[in-house]
């Protein structure tokens, strides 16, 4: 199995308090063709961390944003995975599935009624994948596991499984444990990107929960809700002391682009407008998202991470990792490929 890993970075000392380890994996569309095939791919990384010593019971990996999400194609024909496009691929699952997406695209409500109707129409596949993946990497390396992201339907926690229900869409993440259950308490989206405003539905700052993990107190931000002070405060009133920040990974040429703003919601009162568009999209990430904003919550640590990869004719890499330790700002350069971070704390 090809990982793509071209680098590996060790920050810190092993000083038995635990450590974060990002994990930026290079994802191709085939490695969503079954659940075992996924489960692979992201447990490739873990065994190269596990033979550098960096997995310990006070262990948190942290995967990407979005990455479980493309778990709709998951058990699909080889056409879908091997489409030229992500369109042509996604147009190879509504024909293959054309009643049953028919009846989710005619009943939806959400204005994105396309995508809406698509996760729908494949959310057993998701969750499935969702749940056996990142359950059994937990529980096989003895590690704790901020679970990526993914949409679901109305999502809960029941009895150690996440499972979806009727009802809005929202972008979630969960947190499972070295016993391979996921915590009772979903993170969900607070501020949905301009993309993802059409079929997922927004969550209220006060649901955001904080997590007792083996390493200390943690909290997850999802993406673009690493951009927002509320979220912060909420996270500082919970008394949290680490914060995992999944990010998606668009095009590599964004990241030196100038910054357009806020995506889908008007700026904080702190931001400096003056800023859009002269700081490139980098320098905004650094300036307010989790680098810039981290002291306000008082967490002492924190890592973002993006993703890598090619997905049909989108090509990820745009972000460049994060990792705050006692608010020192620690940074990697931005690769084309995959990247294993880890931090001790």
């Amino acid at each position: 199995m090809d990982l793509h890993i071209e680098e590996y970075v060790d920050l810190g000392k092993d000083n038995g308090k635990g450590n974060l380890l990002g994990i930026e994996p290079y994802l191709l569309a085939t490695d969503y063709a079954t659940a075992a095939a996924f489960e692979a791919k992201l447990g490739g990384y873990l065994e190269e961390a596990q033979k550098k010593g960096w997995l310990n019971e006070k262990t948190v990996v942290i995967y990407p944003e979005y990455i479980g999400a493309w778990l709709a194609f998951n058990g699909e024909r080889e056409s879908a995975l091997k489409a030229p496009t992500l369109k042509r691929a996604m147009l190879t699952l509504v024909f293959d599935h054309l009643l049953t997406f028919l009846w989710y695209f005619i009943t939806s409500k959400e204005k994105g009624r396309l995508e809406a109707a698509l996760f729908r129409t494949r959310v057993q596949a998701i969750v499935d994948g969702y749940n056996s993946t990142f359950s059994n990497l937990a529980r096989k390396y003895k590690v704790t596991i901020v679970g990526a992201s993914t949409v679901l339907p109305a999502p809960q926690v029941v009895d150690g499984r996440v499972v979806a229900g009727k009802g809005l869409l929202y972008n979630i993440s969960a947190l499972f444990g070295p016993d391979g259950r996921a915590y009772p308490a979903l993170t969900h989206k607070v501020y949905p990107t301009n993309s993802e405003l059409p079929f997922t539905q927004p969550a209220p700052v006060t649901d955001l929960p904080a997590y007792d993990t083996p390493a200390g107190k943690l909290a997850t931000l999802i993406c673009a809700d690493s951009w927002f002070p509320d979220c912060y405060a909420q996270l500082k009133k919970l008394g949290v002391e680490i914060i995992a920040v999944p990010s998606g990974g668009g095009d590599p040429k964004e990241w030196t682009a100038p910054w357009g703003g806020y995506d889908g919601w008007p700026p904080p009162k702190d931001v400096d407008t003056g800023d859009i568009g002269v700081l490139t999209e980098g320098q905004a990430w650094k300036k307010y998202a989790l680098a810039g904003r981290i002291h306000e919550s008082n967490a002492r640590y924190g890592s973002n991470v993006f993703t890598r990869g090619q997905l049909w004719d989108q090509e990820l890499g745009a972000g460049r990792a994060t990792l705050i330790d006692r608010n020192q700002l620690l940074r990697e350069k931005m690769l084309p490929g995959a990247t294993i971070i880890n931090l001790w704390l």
